[in-house]
């Protein structure tokens, strides 16, 4: 009946059968004269979703998660991964050749200062690290009297015969009635910054912030519509964008060069080592260029300046344009939720759906909008004790029935070019048990607690954090994850600088966009999460003797009310959650077939004490 366009649901290679890439692995590096080798999950720019030939990790492990490294040493080898992929990890690894191990407590490095021995030479490739990270493993090494050393060229690709080519997507101007302000505009900001930073030029090493800055989108990366490609932005003189031109059209080309040079990606090194060679001041973002790139300015005499880069919170901040445009697409997203949840009470009860039915279901009323670019990442689709698993992909290995009694789970976005959408919705199955109702009763009030949140300028997602959580703390229960990421427009679904947890050190301000997406997953049984994007506001609170700030909600979907202990709720959390329909109601009923109008009228209809 339906088909996924955007999303696979093969299983991997995995396990033994690839056992033989690590004996080959070692052989290249005791061919180079290395006792050892790091292999992040990493492209040059630290991309989430990378390109098929950057897949290095999983092509050598098998693990296919977006977060993980490997350290290859002569007689031993580990994989470390987080928390959410430790089951992943499991399943999809040789455990007779790998260790698996945390990624973050402790942290790699960790573990190779107690397995380098004195005169170990552990090789990495500096355009997959960050300098901060090749320090972290230069003090590594340091501590267990082994060397450090960059190749020149990475060993995995040496021994990978049927490495993809790197892709070559096709470029599109992101027109100014999507962007809401022009390149040149842009630039002049960006340069001002670079006047606080003493900077006498900038490296643009994020895609995205090379698509923000001069209003092009592309389709090098999958869910991301990223041109992989670098700029050089100087303090003076025009600037230059380093891209394959092979991706550009000739009206993308026009475009790009009204405001900047365009050349090929291998001069940008000859470009910096010039710029250097005068003394220059470069800015580099410290969280996505290539430690190659340090070395390289600080070798030809240039001051390489790590630090923030100064695009990432001027993209984070919406103009008026990206938020209407926001708003449409999540109105646009709203009745393909409608007619998919209403799709779901209507046939998943018969015990015939299943996890990957969902997916494709889901995707299918998005591509009938008739504006689907692609998903904004792999929907998860977890139903019974799937939707314990937090980053959970369906396989169709792991997929499973929907029956009776299951609490179906189901995280999904979608990309527009107005703009960028992700929503969770958790839905009971027939009949929930009081303990289900209970946890999801604890984690609504935490959403609705973030959304109903007022706020001083300055507040962080560090001090919203708790109000997510309180309600379940008072059960002795918690979620491991962030409550609220930052949301692009038309760009990655997950951005920076902002979030909601507790390392969300980056100040709210209006304009930005966040998720708001509170949880719970008891392991082996079920998992909860309610998730809306919010858009930060001004608030206005009478008496106020400081700029206030809240959230508008943008997500518009139904919320389970047959999972909800109505006498829980305080009479605020009850009005907002029958306001919040009332306007899902509103906004979305008249898109809606005179069936659908009918569940949604149900879905939508107010609570009462």
């Amino acid at each position: 009946m339906f088909e996924a366009q955007f999303q696979s649901f093969e299983d991997p290679e995995s396990g033994g059968a690839l056992s033989g890439r690590l004996l080959a692995c070692r052989a290249e590096l005791s061919r180079r004269g290395l006792t050892g080798f790091v292999v992040p999950r990493a492209d040059q720019q630290q991309n989430e979703y990378v390109a098929p030939s950057e897949e290095r990790l999983a092509w050598l492990t098998g693990f296919t998660g977006s977060a993980g490294l490997a350290v290859v040493l002569t007689e031993i080898a580990a994989l470390f991964v987080d928390g959410r992929y430790t089951l992943q990890a499991g399943q999809q690894v040789d455990q007779q050749a790998w260790q698996i191990a945390p990624l973050i407590e402790p942290p790699p490095e960790s573990w190779l200062a107690q397995h380098l021995k004195p005169g170990d030479r552990l090789g990495f490739d500096p355009w997959l690290h960050t300098s901060a990270a090749a320090d972290r493993l230069a003090a590594a090494c340091t501590k267990a009297g082994a060397e450090l050393v960059p190749v020149d060229s990475n060993p995995i690709d040496a021994i990978w015969p049927e490495r993809p080519q790197p892709p070559l997507g096709p470029v599109a101007v992101h027109d100014l009635c999507f962007a809401g302000e022009a390149e040149q505009d842009k630039l002049a900001r960006i340069r001002a910054e670079l006047v606080k930073l003493k900077a006498d030029a900038l490296v643009l090493s994020d895609s995205h912030a090379v698509a923000w800055t001069f209003n092009i989108r592309g389709a090098d990366v999958p869910h991301t519509p990223l041109p992989l490609s670098y700029a050089l932005v100087p303090q003076h003189g025009r600037p230059t964008v380093f891209i394959d031109d092979r991706k550009l059209s000739n009206s993308a080309r026009d475009h790009l060069e009204r405001s900047a040079a365009v050349a090929a990606p291998e001069t940008l090194a000859e470009a910096l080592r010039a710029l250097a060679q005068s003394g220059a001041a470069v800015a580099l973002d410290a969280a996505t260029a290539a430690d190659a790139l340090t070395r390289l300015i600080a070798a030809a005499g240039g001051r390489p300046l790590r630090g923030a880069d100064p695009t990432t919170l001027l993209k984070a901040i919406k103009n008026n344009t990206e938020i209407a445009g926001s708003r449409a697409a999540h109105r646009r997203d709203a009745v393909a939720l409608a007619r998919f949840l209403a799709f779901i009470d209507r046939e998943a009860a018969s015990g015939q759906l299943t996890e990957i039915d969902a997916v494709e279901a889901l995707e299918s009323f998005r591509r009938d909008t008739g504006a689907l670019k692609d998903i904004s990442f792999p929907t998860i689709s977890g139903t019974g004790p799937n939707g314990a698993i937090v980053h959970y992909r369906v396989t169709r290995k792991s997929n499973r029935r929907i029956a009776r009694g299951d609490l179906l789970l189901i995280d999904s976005g979608a990309q527009y070019q107005d703009g960028t959408t992700d929503v969770t919705r958790t839905i009971a199955i027939g009949e929930p048990t009081e303990e289900m109702r209970d946890r999801f009763t604890r984690v609504l009030r935490g959403h609705i607690a973030i959304a109903r949140a007022v706020f001083p300028d300055g507040a962080t997602g560090a001090q919203l954090d708790p109000l997510a959580r309180q309600f379940l703390w008072q059960a002795g229960l918690d979620f491991d994850h962030g409550t609220g990421h930052g949301v692009g427009s038309y760009l990655s679904v997950h951005e920076g600088p902002a979030r909601i947890s507790k390392l969300g050190t980056t100040p709210l301000q209006r304009g930005m966009i966040l998720s708001n997406e509170p949880g719970y997953y008891k392991t082996g049984a079920y998992g909860i999460r309610i998730e809306n994007l919010e858009l930060v506001v001004a608030a206005k609170v009478d008496g106020a003797e400081k700029p206030m700030n809240g959230f508008e909600t943008l997500t518009l979907a139904p919320i389970d009310r047959r999972l909800i202990d109505v006498s829980a709720l305080s009479e605020p959390e009850l009005n907002w959650l029958n306001d919040y329909h009332a306007t899902v109601c509103a906004e979305v009923r008249p898109h809606l077939d005179a069936a659908t109008q009918a569940w949604l009228d149900a879905a939508t209809a107010p609570l009462e004490h």
